[in-house]
């Protein structure tokens, strides 16, 4: 919760902007923002291969990330799926927070790859804007100083995403106002729009509360453009979500051999999550390949632009190599949290689960 508290000035300060509060965007101009910066983008993916190759990484990043999530559906006792539904006894609370805690993990787990590979996608843009050859190790040593920093926005950012996406799922017996739906949507835009500045301000050699300072003078200088970019690349976001969301159930629809005869149980809801993967990994294909790094080369082509007119220069390999202690920071809680998924009964952790949730 440090970390958050540590960035929370920067949606802090962009929610008062007067622009957030007058901007208004419709579908059409957002996207003919977004998809005017296609052709240059497309131009240097289809140019710098790598860049496929960190957007794929990505992907399967994320699959592997959620696959690892769905484990632990299955840990859970099937009288705590039937408290949770209403056909049992007991609270759901507990089990609750013991899949909030594994949520946040695999975040962080998955934000490492996700944050370095988006980096290194930005990084392609401004070596070729510099007149410099553009290689996945120099991409690597551009990144590496700020391995640890850009772990810490890319958790920080996984999780609020996260949350938002939950949120807006449709929930049994949901109680949320539209005012509290409102309040919500615009606390999120102005994490994201905020925000915006922080990759590419941390490629060109910030640390990062330095980086989210200058992100929060980037937005202020080209607000209209970032709002444009950001609303257009949450649309198309927004329509595969709900392609994917629909797709699910289609799938259901049309295959219900692949859903289970008893759903409130551990394996029922497992396997539901597991059957939605199809689906999911598709629509992420679309955005991880195709959107994301169009949004990462359009907004560090902005950030460059910025950085040029306030006379600033843009810094790269600035700083000693963070990749060693970061990687193996990381490579630790992911073999912790594989280990246990492995050997949880060995270890203990299905009686204690067990034990916890009864």
């Amino acid at each position: 919760m440090a970390l958050f508290n540590k960035l929370s000035f920067i949606q802090d300060e962009i929610k008062t902007l007067p622009e957030v509060q007058s901007f208004k965007s419709d579908f059409k101009t957002s996207t003919k923002t977004f998809w005017d910066r296609t052709k240059n983008a497309a131009w240097l993916i289809l140019a710098e291969k790598e860049i496929l190759a960190f957007a794929g990484l990505q992907w399967a990043a994320i699959g592997l990330g959620y696959i690892l999530w769905v484990q632990m559906l299955g840990w859970i006792p099937d009288d705590v799926w039937n408290a949770a539904s209403g056909d049992g006894e007991g609270s759901a609370l507990l089990p609750s927070l013991v899949l909030l805690a594994w949520s946040f993990v695999i975040v962080g787990i998955v934000a490492f790859p996700v944050g370095m590979l988006s980096a290194c996608i930005g990084a392609v843009h401004l070596l070729r804007r510099s007149g410099r050859d553009s290689t996945v190790a120099a991409c690597l040593k551009i990144v590496g100083p700020r391995a640890w920093s850009l772990w810490a926005l890319h958790w920080v950012d996984g999780w609020i995403t996260v949350n938002q996406i939950l949120d807006r799922l449709p929930k049994k017996d949901d109680d949320t106002t539209p005012a509290e739906r409102a309040l919500s949507e615009a606390l999120y835009y102005a994490w994201k729009i905020g925000s915006a500045g922080v990759l590419p301000g941390l490629i060109t050699g910030r640390s990062l509360i330095p980086a989210g300072k200058e992100s929060i003078r980037f937005v202020k200088n080209n607000f209209k453009d970032i709002a444009l970019l950001r609303a257009g690349y949450s649309s198309l976001c927004w329509i595969i979500g709900i392609g994917a969301y629909v797709g699910g159930i289609a799938l259901a629809v049309m295959f219900p051999e692949l859903m289970p005869a008893e759903v409130a149980t551990s394996t029922g809801i497992k396997h539901i999550y597991l059957s939605a993967t199809i689906p999911l990994m598709i629509a992420l294909a679309i955005v991880m390949v195709i959107l994301r790094p169009i949004y990462v080369i359009a907004v560090t082509d902005l950030f460059a632009d910025h950085l040029e007119a306030v006379n600033q220069p843009i810094e790269l390999e600035k700083a000693p190599s963070q990749w060693a202690k970061a990687v193996a920071a990381v490579g630790l809680i992911a073999i912790t949290v594989v280990v246990g998924a492995v050997f949880r009964q060995e270890l203990g952790i299905m009686d204690l689960l067990a034990h916890i949730t009864s």
